[in-house]
């Protein structure tokens, strides 16, 4: 089985039980690109080599994908097909006729059109299939010792902008600078969504106080700057997943 891995929660103990049931017939595959930040991939490395799993990275470039710049509704769907054709590319390298991703049974109760690009290759998602949730998953990370099991959630940094607004290198490595700043702050949990000139900070809301005592204010404020942005604004609710997805049409949610 090749795996295709993020680093993340789910990936991880998917990649630690394919090592630990196939062996050298299991593989993980992650991809490159700027929506992924360096930091993201030091840390898939480093879990692969500590699961002792074989891995394989792989170089993946959205902003070259016709259309996915201009961030459509259905910008996910693009991104993923075309990443699981590559990773089904490193699979027939390998003989290696099944790919499976780290999706779980949680995953349906938000608007995710990747998911249409996985079904359609053939992807499998052991455990949606098996009615797996997030803190199911978590627990046996737990369980088995790994260090993912309280990492908090990630999504690419595409997933910062609004429907409709451009993508761009620049674009990204502004968000990705400020976020940064953020979790050296302790804010390990944090989204920073771009709103042309504003900055749109989102932490848990049990930490909003902390981000707005003076010098975490001045501190993120000084990166939104930097990064290029006018103004920075806090969320007021705080930290929430696809949060971009409430300027969708109820067609796509």
């Amino acid at each position: 089985m090749v795996v295709a891995f993020s680093g993340g929660v789910d990936s991880t103990l998917l990649a630690l039980i394919a090592a630990q049931e196939l062996g050298d017939r299991a593989v993980a595959v992650t991809a490159t690109s700027p929506t992924y930040p360096s930091r993201e991939e030091c840390e898939a490395r480093r879990l692969a080599a500590a699961i002792g799993i074989r891995h394989v990275v792989i170089e993946s470039n959205e902003l070259d994908i016709p259309g996915f710049a201009d961030n459509p509704p259905d910008r996910c769907y693009s991104c993923k097909r075309e990443l699981f054709a590559k990773v089904k590319d490193v699979a027939a390298r390998f003989g290696i006729a099944k790919v499976a991703d780290g999706t779980n049974a949680d995953d349906s109760s938000d608007y995710r059109p990747g998911r249409r690009a996985a079904v359609e290759a053939g992807v499998v998602s052991p455990f949606l299939d098996a009615g797996v949730g997030k803190a199911e998953i978590r627990e046996w990370s737990r369980r088995l010792g790994l260090p993912t099991a309280e990492k908090p959630a990630y999504a690419c940094l595409a997933s910062r902008f609004p429907y409709g607004e451009r993508i761009t290198q620049e674009r990204l490595s502004a968000i990705d600078a400020i976020e940064q700043v953020l979790r050296d702050l302790g804010f390990a949990l944090c989204r920073v969504r771009f709103h042309g000139d504003v900055a749109r900070v989102e932490v848990p809301a049990g930490e909003l106080g902390r981000m707005c005592g003076d010098a975490v204010r001045g501190a993120v404020v000084k990166a939104a700057r930097d990064a290029g942005f006018k103004f920075v604004a806090v969320d007021l609710e705080g930290y929430r997943t696809g949060s971009m997805n409430a300027t969708l049409p109820d067609a796509h949610v």
